[in-house]
């Protein structure tokens, strides 16, 4: 997850976007880490953005905050059921399983805001009665490990938060990472905004893709991009909309402060995990 940063940086409250698994960024000046022309090809195979793909330690981010390991990208991907997103709801081919079942997340080296966060989050899940459940502990072994990493500015936005999808095993993603630099939440971060981008990558780890990850123009601004009718790895969720769905917890790019789950999100979860 991402948000956008204005040309003077020190304007935090301006114009902030979420590119989580969200993201519409602009094309770098410079690429450190070059992705090569063959893990570009298994991306947009796996229907992901190839724009400003960023090579890391665990695998390759794209789409602003969505992690995909080399493993992932080497599975081979097919369902009828598959089809080319617009602006409706969406999930990865592989779900959480084993219901009904309780997700256990510890933070870890992170201040009292991400604690709150996390706690925010969670009670927001738990809510909706679904199969899965999620409870933060702060001893044992965790099913998700919430911890920081410190990264600035880079191409005019900022990475909120990344996560990635479940395992072909049925387990969900097991590390959120979330942003401690300064530009990132500031230096007393909004508890229902950390709060809300840990919602978000939480939907990332249980299989949920951005609401409109092929056009994120909608939430993020900008020109429309599209990767044409070759992209798969998207498996539309009966009953949700087919066109705009405005404050969707899974859009790609936020609004800037608190955002939850719409009447739209409730129908797709409760569709997966009910």
């Amino acid at each position: 997850m991402k948000k956008q940063m204005l040309a003077v940086i020190a304007c935090l409250a301006a114009g902030v976007m979420i590119s989580s698994c969200n993201k519409n960024d602009k094309q770098q000046e410079s690429q450190p880490n070059p992705v090569s022309d063959e893990v570009l090809a298994q991306i947009k195979a796996n229907g992901f953005s190839t724009d400003n793909v960023q090579k890391t330690e665990d695998g390759y981010l794209v789409e602003g905050d969505i992690l995909l390991t080399s493993e992932q990208l080497k599975e081979k991907v097919g369902t009828p059921t598959l089809r080319i997103a617009n602006d409706e709801q969406y999930r990865t081919n592989n779900l959480v399983s084993a219901l009904p079942r309780v997700i256990t997340i510890k933070v870890t080296n992170l201040g009292t805001a991400f604690i709150a966060g996390t706690d925010t989050a969670i009670a927001r899940y738990n809510r909706l009665g679904l199969r899965i459940t999620f409870q933060r502990i702060t001893t044992g072994t965790p099913t998700i490990t919430i911890k920081g990493f410190n990264q600035g500015p880079s191409g005019g936005y900022i990475t909120l938060g990344s996560s990635g999808f479940p395992t072909s095993s049925g387990n969900p993603y097991g590390t959120i990472k979330m942003n401690t630099n300064q530009y990132a939440y500031g230096s007393n971060p909004n508890v229902l905004y950390v709060g809300s981008v840990i919602q978000h990558e939480i939907g990332h780890c249980i299989g949920m893709r951005h609401t409109d990850y092929m056009n994120r123009a909608y939430s993020c601004g900008g020109s429309a991009v599209n990767e044409g009718d070759g992209g798969v790895g998207a498996v539309y969720i009966p009953g949700t909309p087919t066109g705009p769905d405005a404050n969707s917890w899974m859009l790609s790019c936020s609004n800037g402060g608190n955002r939850t789950f719409n009447a739209n999100d409730i129908i797709a979860l409760n569709y997966l995990y009910h």
